[in-house]
């Protein structure tokens, strides 16, 4: 199928958090490679840093829309309709999570006069898509993200030899964040491990007083610097997990660091300890090996094509979702993986560990 020769200018819309926009870019790719087109995204606030170390995004809009839960406040809708009329778009592509509604965006491409609209829906949308593809997400089953971005695109014909996560990490980032580590005692040419224990979703918190005890076998284990990051409001977290391992190879350096630098430091680290947050995407797009700490949320937002280990806890019944999509997944959906335990996370790291390194290969370096 030859692509349409009517489409040069692709609005994506996935108004979501950074994670998402990552594991929509194969879509994205694809879309790109297959048209020729100028991809502009429409994102949150909360969204669109990443978005400029995606190569294949030429141009970002930013709106925090009101059938999107995200902090901050919503915005003029007026206005957001009239700059994506601006626009001139010739087609829109609305990627979603199974328990989200397409048609919300839908109507908003289709007050801007954008012609084709193309979404998953699971009622008929009528006018407001062009390009309707029934969802049948999680009845019959239940895909990967990824995946699920990619058969959307797929469905108007744009496909990808590269189903790979996008991201580049500035080189200007490489040096500042040696510098920063150097200024904090930290060697960056050591092998060191990364954990990040903070996200803004309470149902997928793990426990810090697990996350204390992992901290401190896997420095006794390793005998290698053990690096605790977070956001700025994460800090008082990330620097109590710090004082209470309380050791010498741990530094805590939540909220020092910028979204680049960020990318950089996973970039570096042997391996990463995490839970569902944006640093699992990050560690797929960059290859590294990732422990995930999982809880039993969304099953598609695993890690995608990298080494990698799932381990799930339940969430507590009051912090469980009242959509009837997410509560029908759970009820339903076989969570294949161990249990967060602390000594199967602990176990998960070693499995995982290149094979070139060592705990007295590691050890040596430090003495």
């Amino acid at each position: 199928m030859k692509p349409d020769p009517g489409i040069k200018r692709i609005l994506c819309i996935r108004p979501d958090n950074m994670g998402d926009i990552l594991m929509s870019t194969p879509a994205i790719r694809a879309l790109k490679e297959y048209f020729g087109a100028h991809i502009t995204l429409l994102t949150s606030r909360q969204g669109s840093p990443i978005a400029g170390f995606i190569p294949e995004i030429d141009q970002t809009i930013i709106a925090d829309l009101p059938w999107v839960q995200l902090p901050g406040s919503v915005g003029d809708m007026q206005s957001v309709i009239e700059e994506l009329r601006s626009g001139a778009f010739d087609l829109a592509i609305i990627f979603t999570v199974f328990s989200q509604s397409a048609l919300p965006s839908a109507l908003l491409a289709f007050m801007a006069g954008i012609p084709r609209r193309l979404a998953y829906a699971r009622e008929n949308p009528y006018e407001l898509l062009t390009h309707w593809v029934p969802d049948d997400e999680p009845f019959g089953t239940i895909h990967h993200q990824v995946y699920r971005d990619l058969k959307l695109a797929a469905t108007i014909g744009a496909r990808t030899l590269s189903t790979v996560l996008s991201m580049e990490v500035p080189e200007p980032a490489v040096f500042r964040l040696a510098a920063k580590l150097n200024r904090m005692g930290i060697e960056d040419s050591l092998p060191f491990m990364v954990l990040h224990a903070g996200t803004t979703d309470l149902k997928r918190q793990y426990t810090m007083k697990n996350w204390i005890a992992i901290g401190k076998k896997i420095i006794r284990q390793w005998k290698m610097p053990l690096l605790l990051t977070g956001s700025e409001k994460e800090n008082k977290m990330t620097s109590l997990i710090w004082k209470e391992i309380n050791h010498p190879l741990c530094h805590n350096i939540g909220g020092q660091l910028a979204l680049d630098e960020l990318l950089s430091l996973v970039s570096k680290c042997r391996l990463l300890i995490t839970v569902n947050s944006l640093p699992l995407h990050i560690a797929s797009a960059l290859k590294k090996p990732v422990v995930v700490v999982y809880a039993k949320t969304n099953p598609q937002h695993t890690p995608w094509q990298t080494p990698h280990q799932v381990l799930y806890f339940d969430v507590p019944q009051s912090l469980q979702s009242r959509n009837r999509l997410l509560q029908f997944m759970a009820a339903t959906h076989n969570w294949e993986g161990p249990e967060a335990t602390i000594n199967q996370v602990v176990n998960a790291v070693t499995s995982l560990m290149p094979q070139d390194i060592s705990c007295e290969a590691v050890a040596s370096t430090l003495s």
